[in-house]
């Protein structure tokens, strides 16, 4: 390799596994963390720690001004040259710092007023803390998005690993000490600021000194570069809102302790989500057009059944267990959880495949044919939930994420059908199949226990019900699952072969 070659990407399935280990790992973080704070810290706190952390999402988008993903696409066009890698990353990274700073300092400044506004006083130092929070988390945005656009999910590992182990630890020390929520809030922004550290230092190791202080890039890269960014602050600020609307809303018109009561499901959500984020960051990069040719979709084909099929076996173990999964997680306090985590059944099945299919359009280098499906899903969620939380309650926002997320999905869906020669027949026949499992996943548990079920039993159901899952999809012939057994080492296929539907 000479100094103006970068390092080979990795293979989608060794980047799949990385990436997954990643998410993993702060999924273990998260888990812990998230089941200290809920307990510790009660309905309202966590509803205060929760409103932060949305107006947080919010600000992010001004702080990323779209750099993050728009350097992300250009990184990929880029890989094996070294040179012009350095320009995309460094160029990008002068700009996010500025743009970071000016925000995290605009909402320091206004955390009085904001907390005043949600005539919530308590408010004001989580949001003081979620500014420095912010700075950092944006930097911290660009990095693992880079690492992903050039195939080097074990470096994005290792920031992620460093960074959710700090953040948990200071969190949970912060707290205990008395800090409530402003200590919650304080421990992410001290996590977030020693995960840009790890990864600075990963970036120069990975493309040399030159990411600190890189070519000066022409202006015609420049406009390229913040003109696709700037298409996609907009699809992600319009999204950020659709993401968080739901909690700020609920926490307006019931209160912050309706706020914690909606946002912990939520939390029990985004665990769900890291295998479809894993499988993102290996697959989405693949879609960069290369030269005249069109993009391969076999990928993406694969990647949406396997998602569909991950999370159907979620939604079945949801509907079955909705009940004692809250108790056992969430701890008292949080009763009507359970009803809101059965009623985001249908954003949980879509949540995956959107995921892919959102990232995929953007590095097919179309994210402006996003917006009006982005600016459509808000506004619709926006009067739904308006409609239905003064009616239902919380339950009402978890109808109109639902309802808007179906939506955004299948709009996505219809944008990538229209790029590419997605075929949607292998995706409809996994579906088909992981509907019929799902189906008896849920009946094998309901048979274990419904209502109140000892912690025992699902220590021990959760295993029964996915090998039940599994078994079914073996016996229907799923050639995904044939596909994937493929992967494993030899000794284990000859003990158990498995023979794909043609």
């Amino acid at each position: 390799m000479t100094g103006d070659e970068a390092p080979a990407p990795a293979g989608i399935r060794r980047n799949a596994g990385l990436a997954f280990g990643a998410q993993l790992t702060a999924g273990v973080f998260t888990a812990v963390l998230t089941l200290y704070l809920v307990r510790e810290l009660g309905p309202a706190a966590f509803g205060t720690f929760s409103i932060a952390l949305s107006i947080g999402a919010l600000v992010m988008l001004p702080a990323d001004v779209g750099l993050s993903q728009s350097a992300a696409r250009f990184l990929a066009e880029s890989r094996g040259n070294k040179i012009a890698m350095v320009r995309v990353l460094g160029t990008a990274l002068r700009m996010k710092l500025v743009a970071a700073a000016l925000v995290g300092a605009l909402l320091f400044a206004l955390a009085g007023p904001i907390a005043s506004a949600y005539d919530i006083p308590s408010l004001l130092w989580p949001l003081r803390a979620m500014a420095v929070a912010v700075v950092a988390q944006s930097i911290l945005g660009l990095f693992r998005s880079s690492f992903a656009a050039v195939g080097r999910m074990g470096a994005d590992w290792t920031m992620i690993a460093g960074e959710s182990a700090v953040e948990t630890a200071a969190s949970i020390a912060l707290v205990a000490l008395g800090a409530g929520a402003a200590g919650a809030a304080w421990g992410r922004a001290i996590g977030y600021g020693v995960g840009v550290a790890v990864g600075l230092a990963l970036a120069v190791r990975l493309l040399g000194l030159g990411v600190l202080r890189p070519p000066r890039a022409d202006r015609a890269f420049v406009r390229r570069l913040v003109g696709y960014g700037f298409a996609l602050l907009i699809i992600d600020g319009v999204y950020s809102v659709f993401a968080q609307i739901d909690v700020l809303l609920v926490g307006a018109i019931l209160g912050a302790g309706a706020a914690g009561v909606f946002a912990a499901p939520l939390r029990i959500v985004a665990v769900l989500l890291y295998p479809a984020l894993a499988l993102t960051a290996a697959v989405a990069p693949r879609m960069v057009r290369s030269g005249d040719g069109p993009p391969a979709v076999a990928p993406l084909e694969h990647g949406l059944s396997l998602l569909l099929l991950v999370h159907l076996m979620a939604i079945a173990a949801v509907l079955a267990w909705a009940e004692p999964l809250v108790k056992l997680i969430l701890g008292p306090g949080y009763g009507e959880a359970a009803d809101v985590l059965r009623a985001l059944t249908p954003f949980i099945l879509l949540a995956g495949p959107a995921r892919l299919l959102t990232a995929s359009v953007n590095y097919l280098g179309e994210a402006r044919r996003r917006i009006a499906v982005v600016l459509a899903a808000l506004a619709l969620n926006i009067v739904l939930d308006l409609l239905l939380i003064p009616r239902i309650g919380v339950v009402g926002a978890a109808v109109g994420n639902d309802v808007a997320f179906a939506l955004y999905a299948f709009g996505h869906l219809h944008i990538c059908r229209r790029l590419t020669d997605l075929s949607l027949v292998p995706v409809v026949k996994s579906l088909g199949r992981g509907l019929i499992a799902a189906a008896a996943m849920s009946a094998v548990l309901l048979a274990i226990g419904h209502g109140d079920v000892a912690t025992a039993w699902i220590v021990v159901g959760l295993p029964v019900g996915t090998a039940t899952f599994l078994a079914c999809l073996v016996a229907l012939r799923e050639p995904l699952l044939a596909e994937l057994w493929q992967s494993a080492p030899g000794w284990a296929r000859r003990r158990l072969p498995l023979r794909a539907r043609r």
